[in-house]
């Protein structure tokens, strides 16, 4: 199981259904394919409401309870990029460049109990999906918010914004992101706990049906490393799979990127500082003899399989 190098990375989808998509990665690190990972999971920007302002709420939800049910309802967030963040945007508070706003307005008026939905949100950019209450019932009502009795009304206003998971869950796109290797468990990376027989107690994954079962009389290879790894994404509803996975990939060639612009930079300030004055671009201040980086500046480390520590 160990890497071939010299082979690239290659991906198989296995099932792509509208909401979730399973998906095989080939022949790359155990720590990449946990990025992908996390990156799906918490830096995937979508959209979801943070602020509410209540005008009137007779419900017998306090404003706090309700305002925390809608901030969890899922909203169709393709076309995201072009909403900028409300950190980055030069307007006071909010506006249309980085913000959508929808309202609630309604009152039980007969005897029996009313059931609001996010269906019921109203939305006052007219004629764009980006911002609507994601539906997927039959009845296309969407998630319940609250229900009134005779009498009882809310009357709100909704901005919602761009974020990250890292913010607040309720930007999370994936409802849940599966991840295993190793269905087997060859390299022994799992001790299962068991009282008489471990195949006869634990439940065989659904990902063995992809690998050969191992020879039990073939000797351990302490050397062997992870390189096929299975996916199952499964969205809210505010995006697409195939968009959360190819925006989970973009973003974390962005954060790749940076840390090399970093690297890079410290590297000139610190040969122009030696130089007095000129710049030197592809040494750092160490030794000369030392391993190769992608970068092309040297490392102290010397020589660390044929390479460097990147390789």
């Amino acid at each position: 199981m160990s890497i071939d190098r010299s082979k690239e990375l290659s991906v198989r989808i296995t099932n792509a259904e509208r909401d979730r998509v399973n998906f095989e990665l080939f022949n790359v690190d155990l720590s990449l394919a946990n990025s992908i990972r996390r990156v799906m999971m918490a830096e995937v920007p979508t959209l979801a409401i943070d602020l509410v302002e209540i005008d009137i709420n007779t419900s017998v939800l306090a404003d706090e309870f309700l305002s925390h049910r809608l901030g969890l309802i899922p909203l169709n967030s393709e076309g995201i990029d072009k909403l900028a963040y409300s950190r980055d945007c030069a307007c006071d508070n909010y506006c249309a460049n980085c913000s959508v706003k929808l309202e609630l307005n309604t009152k039980c008026d007969t005897d029996s109990t009313m059931s609001v939905y996010a269906s019921d949100l109203a939305k006052f950019q007219n004629g764009l999906t980006l911002g609507n209450p994601v539906t997927r019932d039959a009845a296309k009502k969407g998630p319940l918010i609250c229900k009134l009795r005779k009498h009882q009304e809310i009357k709100l206003t909704c901005i919602a914004k761009k974020g990250i998971s890292k913010e607040h869950v309720k930007w999370s796109p994936c409802a849940a992101v599966g991840f295993e290797y190793d269905p087997y468990n060859k390299l022994k990376h799992t001790d299962y706990w068991f009282e008489d027989d471990a195949e006869e107690e634990w439940p065989k994954s659904a990902n063995r049906r992809f690998e050969d079962p191992p020879d039990k009389d073939a000797p351990f290879d302490y050397k062997a490393t992870a390189d096929h790894f299975y996916f199952d994404t499964e969205t809210v509803g505010n995006l697409p799979p195939n968009d959360v996975v190819l925006t989970a990939i973009e973003t974390l060639q962005r954060k790749v990127a940076d840390i090399l612009v970093g690297l890079k930079d410290e590297n000139v300030e610190t040969s122009n500082a030696q130089s007095g004055g000129f710049t030197t671009y592809g040494r750092t201040d160490y030794d000369n003899n030392g391993g190769e980086t992608p970068s092309g500046s040297k490392t102290p480390y010397g020589e660390f399989g044929g390479g460097s520590a990147w390789n």
